[in-house]
């Protein structure tokens, strides 16, 4: 990654909690849904099924993204995360929520979302006000320069004012706090797999494109 130039304005990352939200895309929605009336849930959830991204994950435009040795490939996640600051602005971040594939939400998959620069994140946010109406939005996922995914936010199960007002309902939502709308599968319930030497970019119209390269992950002492 870069330097950045001296006195040069330095990249956004969060200044509070980044929720993530899993089955919020139809498509997510219908793979697990026979799997919602097992044991030991048994009913489909209600209420937005949140996770936490941590602050060892956040992973600055054009940063690098390691894969750990044995892993079978990085799932690329393109999302928009909603943020609203102290003065009730919106803004939405362009971000890209790595994961290793995992088959199961039952118990938190902290050590397959969590890992160190597992959270891509934008130079700077977009102010909704400058944005097209977020249902029109598509996020698109480009690995060593091909398509491999087309993301609709018109697919979202709840919208994004409909997610923020639900996840409130349970929970405050603080300024500077990020709500991500959630991840989209292929039509064979996959994500788009990376192997160490790709570079993935996401692309949404309004926003920066954003890049990161997979590399190995060094091993630990």
């Amino acid at each position: 990654m870069t330097a950045p130039h001296p006195g040069a304005t330095p990249p956004w990352e969060p200044a509070g909690t980044v929720y993530g939200v899993l089955l919020n895309f139809e498509q997510a929605y219908a793979q697990w849904l026979p799997r919602m009336h097992e044991a030991p849930y048994q009913a489909p959830p209600q209420a937005p099924v949140l996770y936490v991204k941590t602050a060892n994950t956040w992973n600055p435009d054009g940063g690098a993204v390691a894969l750990p040795a044995g892993a079978s490939g990085l799932e690329a996640g393109a999302t928009l995360g909603l943020v609203q600051d102290a003065q009730g602005q919106w803004a939405a971040a362009l971000l890209n929520d790595f994961s290793l594939p995992h088959d199961s939400y039952f118990r938190p998959p902290v050590q397959y979302r969590c890992r160190d620069g597992f959270l891509g994140t934008p130079a700077a946010l977009r102010p909704l006000a400058s944005l097209a109406e977020l249902a029109t939005l598509s996020l698109s996922v480009h690995v060593n320069g091909e398509l491999r995914q087309t993301v609709h936010l018109g697919q979202l199960r709840r919208d994004a004012a409909t997610l923020w007002a639900d996840v409130n309902d349970f929970m405050t939502l603080r300024p500077g706090d990020v709500l991500m709308l959630g991840c989209d599968v292929a039509a064979d319930g996959q994500r788009p797999r990376l192997q160490v030497g790709d570079t993935v970019e996401l692309r949404a119209p309004g926003f920066a494109p954003l890049r990161h390269h997979i590399t190995a992950e060094e091993a630990r002492a």
